[in-house]
């Protein structure tokens, strides 16, 4: 029991400083395009949106209203962060892990480079991580321990996950199939399996109803991604997956997919694997972005660290372990900049330079933006209204009744929506802005702001260009835009409306 007591203590202890690291740093740059566009998206409650369930557009909008900024914002990934590497540790102890074990699995979960990176800030994946690993956890208990209760539970987590994000789908279809594709099966015989896909399937049904009611957008947005983003060969994206993860680290996750084959006392944990495979799989095959994985390394490092425990106690084994310890730290650290706020953007943009650190491109138009793309998401939101508003300013005050403001994307939508003065509500083709349509107007002009003018003046008796867009660290697609008005849409843009619609 004192043991019990000190592993407790140590979890909590790592946990406490993770959680403390990501509080500290929240509120150093500004809010996050998608966190601009969930509070809004929030202050619109839906059972469900185009591109994500409701619960983190309902929280976002909950935290905004209470002032407290972007590092108020991000308390709960704050929170999250900090409870995956205590689950780590108790999963570790979990699988026969000793002190060791429990250590080199948390700290895995604390400074991989891609789980602090995703959260940093308040967005649908920060919370997969903790949520596929709790679901790992519990199956893994009730098939050790015989806890009937744990499988209830894991649907209860599983359907509060989906209301987060339809991702946690794909590790429901991969544990089934490796459940049953393992002797491991018994476990889908009991009662309290079906109890728990049936809470799960329960709670998640208002976001699908509300999907299939709407006609299922996000899966047009799925289909629409794999043009978005970038074609990366398996080799640099596998290459890829071992440089976000921290290369020292790869030892650990590739023992976690191999020693259920090998090691005996792991042997019922090969559906853990299988499962992994087959989230891989689906990933590569829609194209998917490479934090799209980082779920199933939690689970892989407490795997992984188990069963080379073994090996630590021998001589040769804790120097090593020593020296990969040592090592991971010093490569996070030196990744951390590019997952964290902790440079300036001026210092941040040094330091990539002299470094020659960067992460790969996720998408097509990242091309040519300075910093990352979780910094630079970041950053010219501020710049970008106050350039809207003294466009919006010259317009004659009789003709702004009848003028609406247009954009391309929901992260300009909403940062002109939340940090715009006097301005009408914008209007977007883009996602959820495509549903809410004009919102109430009814313009003869409008105020677009778009990539030049060329496609602007077929449609506008008269179009005149009033400003340009441009931020130093904001992404690159994001500078340059014409801020231009058009006078007399033609047709009207209520009739224009439906070609508008741009699911991505």
């Amino acid at each position: 029991m004192s043991r019990l007591r000190s592993a407790d203590a140590a979890a909590l202890f790592g946990a406490s400083i993770v959680v403390a690291l990501h509080l500290a740093l929240g509120g150093r740059y500004d809010l996050f395009r998608d966190e601009l566009y969930f509070i809004v998206c929030g202050q619109h409650p839906a059972f469900g949106y185009v591109d994500q369930p409701p619960a983190v557009p309902l929280l976002a909008a909950s935290l905004y209203k209470l002032g407290l900024g972007a590092q108020g914002l991000r308390i709960p990934t704050a929170l999250a962060a900090g409870a995956l590497v205590w689950l780590a540790m108790r999963f570790a102890r979990l699988l026969g892990g000793d002190g060791r074990a429990q250590a080199l699995a948390g700290l895995a979960c604390a400074i991989a480079p891609m789980l602090m990176g995703l959260t940093a800030t308040l967005n649908t994946s920060a919370f997969d991580p903790l949520a596929w690993t709790a679901v790992a956890w519990l199956l893994v208990r009730a098939n050790r321990e015989g806890y009937d209760r744990a499988l209830i539970l894991a649907g209860l987590v599983a359907g509060l996950a989906l209301q987060v994000k339809y991702s946690m789908l794909f590790w429901m279809v991969g544990l089934t199939l490796g459940l049953l594709l393992t002797a491991e099966r018994r476990v889908l015989l009991g009662p309290s399996f079906w109890i728990g896909a049936a809470l799960a399937a329960f709670i998640a049904a208002p976001s699908f109803l509300w999907q299939w009611a709407h006609g299922f957008p996000f899966l047009e947005l799925g289909a629409a991604a794999k043009g978005k983003n970038a074609d990366t060969a398996a080799l640099p994206f596998l290459a890829n997956q071992v440089l976000v993860m921290n290369p020292a680290f790869a030892p650990l996750w590739i023992a976690g997919l191999v020693a259920p084959f090998t090691v005996r006392r792991l042997r019922d944990l090969r559906f853990l694997v299988i499962a992994a495979v087959v989230v891989v799989a689906i990933v590569r095959i829609g194209h998917g972005k490479d934090y799209y994985l980082s779920p199933i390394y939690p689970t892989l490092f407490a795997i992984g660290a188990v069963a080379l425990a073994p090996l630590m106690r021998t001589r040769f084994g804790r120097v090593a372990t020593a020296s990969g310890v040592a090592a991971a730290i010093a490569l996070s650290a030196l990744a951390a900049p590019l997952a964290l706020p902790i440079l300036s953007p001026p210092v941040l943009e040094a330091y990539i330079e002299r470094t020659g650190f960067a992460p790969q491109q996720q998408e097509r138009s990242f091309k040519g933006t300075v910093l990352p793309q979780v910094m630079a998401d970041q950053l010219g939101w501020h710049d970008y209204v106050h350039q809207v508003e003294a466009a919006w300013q010259r317009i004659p005050p009789a003709e702004r009744a009848a003028t609406a403001i247009k954009v391309e994307n929901y992260g300009e939508a909403a940062a002109l929506d939340l940090y715009g003065r006097e301005l009408p509500p914008v209007v977007s083709g883009h996602n959820q802005y495509f549903l809410w349509g004009l919102r109430g107007q009814h313009p003869a002009n409008v105020l677009s702001i778009q990539d030049d003018m060329a496609g602007l003046r077929p449609h506008c008796r008269k179009a005149t260009l009033l400003g340009v867009t441009g931020s130093r660290y904001a992404m690159a697609f994001e500078n340059g835009k014409v801020i231009a008005l058009c006078e007399g849409v033609t047709p009207s843009l209520g009739d224009l409306w439906p070609q508008l619609e741009l699911y991505s």
